[in-house]
């Protein structure tokens, strides 16, 4: 369909293919290294995929990143990308990375409820703050957690900081796609699980990331969130769809300055 090739990412960035072995080989190394300290599939839910990895910091922890994967809501797991929780763990974090049933087998709106749940979860094994970060479809996720109706209200105000990354925030271009047979959108759903048409949320820091080199589409979104929410959009020269999460892995980036408030 017509802007199957506006969301297209792969298609524009060069060895694209080797990036999810890539992934899977670092994410697979890390947890290794850390041993007990990282603790897989831990279920908040009945489905065989209601399930979050839980890694711990050396020593007392100073609170909880949460972080939420992409894959246009129907790709990857979890454990696809546990290296990218150094950058928080070497700062003293904890960080929980929750998974999530895909589509078709569910909708977008089923899912936004199963991360709520598991972000519930995680918030009963920890104390102190929570931040989230989120990219592409993890990054839509993340946003909509800032909807009062979507987590108790004890859970929400621990949320102090997050950060979306390249984030799908308006759904509406997804219904001219030919993924949508497999989301299975319709418009009374884009309306309810667009970001850009939430109430912007208060008493948290909201800061949006994109690569520089992304497909415009991306750079849109991220620009139109950034118009309606009122937040800080940072488009990061060099990076594209796939590296500009490399920068959770380094705890000194402006990403993950940005994602613990630190200044």
């Amino acid at each position: 369909m017509q802007l199957d090739d506006a969301y297209a990412n792969a298609a524009y960035i060069e060895g694209a293919e080797d990036y999810p072995p890539r992934w899977q080989k670092a994410a697979a190394a890390f947890r290794k290294k850390l041993g007990f300290r990282a603790q897989k599939n831990i279920s908040y839910g009945a489905s065989d995929r209601e399930l979050y990895d839980f890694f711990e910091p050396e020593g007392v922890s100073r609170g909880t990143v949460v972080f939420i994967h992409g894959g246009y809501w129907k790709a990857f797991a979890p454990s696809d990308w546990s290296h990218l929780a150094a950058g928080a763990l070497a700062r003293g974090y904890a960080v929980a990375m929750i998974g999530y049933d895909l589509c078709p087998d569910v909708r977008i709106s089923q899912i936004t409820s199963q991360v709520a749940k598991g972000l519930a979860d995680v918030a009963k094994r920890t104390q102190g703050s929570i931040s989230l970060a989120g990219h592409s479809a993890g990054g839509q996720l993340v946003a909509r957690m800032t909807d009062p109706l979507i987590l108790p209200g004890d859970v929400r105000e621990r949320i102090s900081n997050i950060v979306t990354i390249s984030p799908v925030a308006d759904l509406e271009p997804l219904l001219q796609t030919t993924m949508n047979e497999v989301l299975q959108l319709d418009e009374a759903e884009v309306a309810a699980e667009s970001p850009v048409n939430m109430t912007p949320p208060h008493g948290v820091n909201v800061t949006i990331w994109v690569g520089a080199d992304e497909r415009p589409a991306f750079i849109e979104q991220a620009e139109q969130l950034s118009r309606v929410w009122g937040a800080k959009m940072t488009a990061v020269e060099g990076r594209h769809h796939f590296d500009i999460i490399d920068l959770l892995e380094d705890p000194d980036s402006d990403m993950m300055k940005a994602l613990l408030g630190i200044k």
